[in-house]
């Protein structure tokens, strides 16, 4: 599906910044709103911080984008969404990679209690020292 297609499937209007957004998220999976504005002016230069965060959130809120938050870093985006998969991230430079759900259904963990909540997702994050980070650790110690 295009992402005209997809734009119209959820009801958004087709419009340059939607689309320009999805395409930058598309290419840099786990992108910053800061890093997304700055590859949607390359399209678009007119284009405000606001329009830009405006489109990110109702993306969002269509289901087309998901925000990554992990603790301590900038809100990230991007355009896998609803097969539950998780997140790696690395201590020291806050590199971010998918971590496919380790085993079962979504939600992959189920918590020892719900608390009367219907849980229909489990966000896991895992943290640890990317590949160069751990290089580099190794080459000073």
């Amino acid at each position: 599906m295009t992402d005209t297609e997809l734009l119209r499937a959820e009801g958004l209007r087709v419009t340059a910044p939607r689309l320009a957004v999805l395409e930058a998220v598309g290419a840099a999976p786990h992108a910053t709103a800061d890093q997304i504005l700055t590859a949607v002016r390359r399209e678009l230069p007119g284009v405000s911080v606001q329009g830009v965060y405006d489109v990110l959130h109702a993306l969002t809120d269509a289901g087309l984008l998901r925000c990554i938050e992990p603790a301590g870093h900038p809100a990230r985006y991007e355009r896998r969404t609803g097969d539950n998969h998780h997140h790696v991230v690395c201590r020291e430079c806050g590199a971010l990679d998918d971590v496919d759900c380790a085993v079962g259904h979504a939600p992959c963990l189920t918590p020892s209690t719900t608390h009367g909540f219907s849980v229909d997702l489990a966000e896991v994050t895992y943290w640890g020292l990317c590949p160069g980070c751990r290089t580099a650790r190794d080459a000073t110690a």
